[in-house]
């Protein structure tokens, strides 16, 4: 069984409390797209306009594979829409505020799984009344995780332990399955080219990598000042995609801990493999229910009772890091953000229809509508979903 990664199978709408007017410094849009990921569709906007990427505000990263529906905000943009190849920007009035992710309450899905066996096919449904009751575990998916190379490393974790050089050449170098045949030349160059700098700024577009080797050009060593150079938002995504890794840590060992062998099987990720769980008693699901896991940062306050302090401290102590390395001693910005993430997650409004597969002969099809909360991965409702084997008895 499969989640089909076309448009058709997977659909997104961004649902948004905002209600435009006519007044305000911020033009608001919906934007459709399909087979583009958010940065790129934001990209092609900035060139077509010629806006710095600093004026849009939006809520939330969406899946290149989906067909979706989000919005985003433009200081001072254009009162009109654009249309392109794989996007279509509707102009919908004016705010008085950037668009963000606290004004994004929840994404509406709409997905079809295919080429379901009949034992697959009920296996599915049984889950589906199962998650109703237990839910389902609120891991950051794949999409997460685009930074990360094959190897499964993370830019995050060489800035943290200070090799600067390391990090700068997976931001700017390291290749990933999703890289177009420009960027895959574009990275092979500067690891072949990786040192000769002023042979390098020559050969390179402009843009921020070139600026980045221009920096180096004058600093050939200076690899922390060079890494500063990148932008802001790419930063941050690397940040973000560690410490979304060591919550994932935390969550799959918790239920390593609270869980009997039989009640949980691994589901494999891009970052590695993690645990989900079946059958609940009662004690588990209202303690799952209740559960918020921190984000480790450095400003995360530790203290001795602590419910969760000897799993927190196992994931660190895994990485080879402490909470106080996190504090990136020699940026201000980016930083690991504080907060924290509920366990599991319901979906709301589920409705789903089991029929014959069209384009499978002998085959089912599992159509799926729900809403999620903001952050959730319907991904992993899916996963929930096929890769669930039969209990043992």
């Amino acid at each position: 069984m499969k989640l089909k990664q076309l448009p058709q199978d997977f659909r997104v709408e961004e649902l948004t409390a905002v209600q435009p007017g006519s007044e305000g410094n911020y033009a608001f849009y919906r934007l459709e797209k399909e087979s583009l990921g958010t940065p790129e569709a934001l990209d092609a906007i900035c060139r077509k306009w010629k806006i710095p990427r600093w004026r849009i505000g939006y809520g939330g990263l969406k899946d290149r594979h989906a067909s979706t529906t989000q919005y985003l905000s433009i200081l001072h943009g254009p009162r009109r829409g654009l249309k392109q190849t794989h996007l279509h920007l509707h102009y919908l009035g004016q705010i008085g505020v950037p668009y963000g992710p606290k004004l994004v309450t929840g994404n509406r899905f709409a997905i079809t799984i295919r080429d379901l066996s009949a034992a697959e096919a009920r296996l599915a449904l049984e889950s589906l009344e199962q998650l109703q009751q237990d839910g389902v575990p609120n891991y950051f998916d794949d999409q997460r995780f685009g930074s990360v190379t094959p190897e499964r490393r993370f830019i995050a974790w060489y800035l943290i332990h200070e090799d600067y050089e390391t990090a700068l050449q997976l931001a700017l170098s390291a290749p990933h399955e999703h890289d177009r045949s420009s960027i895959r030349k574009l990275k092979e160059l500067l690891r072949k080219q990786w040192g000769n700098w002023s042979q390098l700024k020559e050969q390179l577009p402009r843009g921020n990598v070139r600026s980045v080797i221009s920096y180096l050009c004058d600093h050939p060593q200076d690899f922390r000042g060079a890494f500063a150079c990148l932008h802001m938002e790419l930063k941050t995504l690397y940040l973000s995609a560690y410490q979304s890794y060591l919550w994932n840590r935390c969550l799959s060992r918790w239920l390593e801990l609270h869980c009997r062998p039989q009640q949980l099987w691994e589901v494999e990720l891009k970052t590695g493999p993690v645990w989900f769980y079946r059958q609940l008693n009662p004690e588990q699901r209202h303690a799952l229910k209740s559960l918020q896991i921190p984000y480790l940062s450095a400003r995360l306050k530790l203290v001795e009772d602590h419910p969760l302090r000897p799993i927190l401290e196992d994931v660190l102590a895994a990485e080879k890091i402490t909470l106080r390395q996190l504090r990136l001693r020699h940026f201000r910005k980016p930083f690991f953000s504080r907060g924290e993430r509920a366990a599991v997650f319901f979906p709301q409004d589920l409705a789903y229809q089991l029929e014959q597969d069209e384009l499978q002969s002998g085959k089912r099809k599992l159509y799926l509508q729900c809403v999620l909360p903001r952050g959730c991965y319907a991904t992993m409702l899916v996963k929930r979903i096929t890769a669930v084997r039969p209990a043992e008895p």
